[in-house]
């Protein structure tokens, strides 16, 4: 597999007849945010007679409107006057730290501790489910440019979580009977060689963890590099781990991420997929609606309506993070909501097994369920959908109607509606509603 980053990756724009001017610009957003895309991006899913507006793309390319202004020009000005390497490092790095690396307090508040000890490499924001970070998957076949995992792909070992051996996780689980899934997360873990993630699967399996009964794989896999389970090698090793797994009595997941209906139409994608089904598998499909990509009803009706007749399971359509390059991929969440009702009117039931929009914020996952008015004042109505309390889950409250917020912490209570706590700093004029004991850490778990 080749893949271009880098310079390289300007390279290959200059190859395909992208302009100077752009390439500047893919220069100094790339000198801050990380970028990579292989040959079967480039080759088989970007319509290159379309670019710079191909949906893949804005995906997958560096746009200027990635970075703030000041942080654009800043950086700019750096690369035009030959800039020291070390200069344009630690510009990078403090740019980095403004774009908000870890949304959701990840790190504050999930990552878990047994005996007193911190246990890096794994998160446990609910009582079900664990997510581990093999330290050998954390990079990606291709990077999307509104991944919020974007801090893991840097080379700042600060940002990065991983977990480097079972050892911890399996001590871990063992002292949790909560924990009902495990989702393997990164980067991307089908990026391991299938020996490697046979290592951390397998100790899963092992008695005193029964209680583990789903096995998840998120992955863009799929989409970026479907010969992971076709014709590479340890293709059929790693579909023999997954009928391993089932047979164990685990349901195995594939959490795949498709953004757009133009990365299911190749014969590649199709073939990986009833591969991993004839497993016993299941793929759930799930991706963010982002701007300039798939802020478009008729792309996500398209792309549920396809992974039906594939076999998968709609799961998410979630709301972009306050993170990385949102000023470029955010969208409000009134025009969000608006984009998954009528989506979600253009399929049968079979594809509305898809929940949206829904913010993993910090306190949980967070649905937008509607937009209404009550006593002449419109609101958002809202539900936790998953909640670090799980007594919170399925729990409604409102919030004012705004038409320009994109993210939770924008919000404010409505119509003295119950609100759920935020760790990040309270919401706009919403400190004295809130429920500060919505905030939970899971038992055993260390703020750090």
């Amino acid at each position: 597999m080749k893949t271009y980053s880098h310079g390289q990756l300007a390279t290959l724009a200059a190859d395909r007849g992208m302009s100077e001017d752009y390439l500047r610009e893919l220069r100094v957003v790339a000198s801050v945010l990380p970028f990579k895309v292989n040959e079967y991006v480039a080759d088989e899913l970007i319509d290159w007679s379309a670019a710079p507006d191909d949906p893949i793309f804005r995906l997958t390319f560096p746009h200027r409107d990635m970075l703030p202004v000041a942080t654009f020009d800043r950086i700019a000005t750096l690369l035009d006057s030959q800039a020291s390497r070390d200069v344009l490092r630690k510009a990078a790095t403090d740019a980095r730290a403004e774009l908000n690396p870890h949304p959701g307090d990840q790190l504050q508040f999930n990552v878990p501790s047994l005996n007193g000890r911190r246990v890096d490499g794994l998160q446990h924001k609910y009582d079900e489910t664990v997510l581990l970070f093999p330290s050998q998957g954390q990079t990606c076949h291709s990077y999307c440019g509104y991944c919020f995992r974007w801090a893991q792909f840097v080379g700042d070992k600060e940002l990065r979580q991983a977990a480097h051996d079972s050892v911890g996780t399996t001590a871990y689980l063992r002292a949790h009977p909560e924990v009902t899934d495990v989702l393997f997360t990164g980067g991307d873990p089908m990026i391991m060689r299938t020996e490697l993630l046979r290592r951390w699967s397998e100790p899963l399996l092992e008695p005193g963890l029964e209680h583990v009964r789903t096995l998840r794989f998120g992955t863009k896999a799929l989409s970026y590099w479907p010969y992971r389970f076709t014709t590479d090698p340890g293709a059929d090793d790693l579909l023999r781990l997954f009928e391993r797994c089932v047979a164990a009595g685990k349901h195995v997941a594939v959490m795949a991420h498709f953004s757009h209906p133009q990365e299911l139409r190749t014969p590649a994608v199709r073939r990986a997929m009833a591969r991993i089904q004839a497993t016993g598998a299941v793929i759930r499909a799930q991706a963010p609606l982002v701007g300039h990509v798939n802020d478009d009803a008729d792309a996500w009706s398209r792309m549920w309506q396809t992974l039906v007749e594939l076999g998968a399971v709609p799961y998410y359509m979630f709301v972009e993070r306050d993170t990385g390059a949102r000023s470029y991929f955010g969208v409000p969440l009134a025009r969000a909501l608006d984009i998954y009702t009528t989506a979600i009117r253009g399929v049968s039931g079979l594809a509305r097994t898809a929940r949206g929009p829904v913010m993993s914020a910090s306190p949980g996952k967070v649905l937008v369920d509607g937009v209404t008015s009550v006593g002449g004042q419109r609101v958002f109505v809202l539900r936790m959908l998953q909640a670090r309390r799980p007594e919170l889950v399925g729990k409604p409250f409102f919030a004012a109607y705004d038409p320009h917020a994109e993210w939770f912490d924008e919000l404010r209570p409505a119509l003295g509606s119950w609100f759920p706590a935020t760790t990040q700093g309270a919401p706009r004029g919403t400190r004295d509603l809130l429920d500060i004991s919505a905030v939970r850490v899971p038992e055993g778990a260390s703020c750090g």
